[in-house]
């Protein structure tokens, strides 16, 4: 199934991420079955509030396609967007959104607020919850190392 191997490649970012330190997210654009964007959590490494896998993503396909409507585009995604990141789905015309773990602290497409049921120009159809066990457990083993590591 395709969107395996797309989430699996997210999954793959997400431990890159992890592996400099940072929260283990990660993300993939799709268009006609390639990937034309990538992106993985950098803020820590970038000093950035903006350094969020999906932007980084979304930025990596608007420069692969030429151009910033990805409107014939799929993006997956290991954990739930926050309000900036599913802003950047809105405005980037994401076709598609598909991702894994809920975020009950900032998701903003289903766990604390859904902002593509408001009435923007533009609403992704979304996929929840897909691989979610593996997406949850990167999280949860990333965050039970961070707490160890500062005792």
């Amino acid at each position: 199934m395709d969107d395996e191997i797309y989430m699996r490649e997210a999954l793959r970012l997400a431990d890159e991420a992890a592996d400099r330190g940072e929260v283990p997210v990660g993300a993939v654009v799709v268009c006609g079955g390639r990937i034309v964007g990538r992106g993985s959590n950098s803020r820590e490494k970038d000093k950035n509030a903006l350094a969020h896998a999906e932007l980084e993503a979304i930025g990596e396909a608007c420069r692969t396609l030429g151009g910033w409507r990805l409107w014939q585009c799929d993006m997956y995604v290991t954990l739930e967007p926050c309000p900036m990141c599913a802003g950047a789905i809105i405005n980037s015309r994401i076709k598609r959104l598909v991702y894994g773990a809920a975020d009950p602290k900032a998701g903003s497409c289903s766990s604390v607020t859904d902002l593509f049921a408001l009435p923007y120009n533009h609403r992704p159809e979304v996929v929840r919850g897909f691989m979610e066990d593996e997406c949850a457990q990167r999280l949860s083993e990333f965050f039970k190392r961070l707490r160890a590591s500062k005792k």
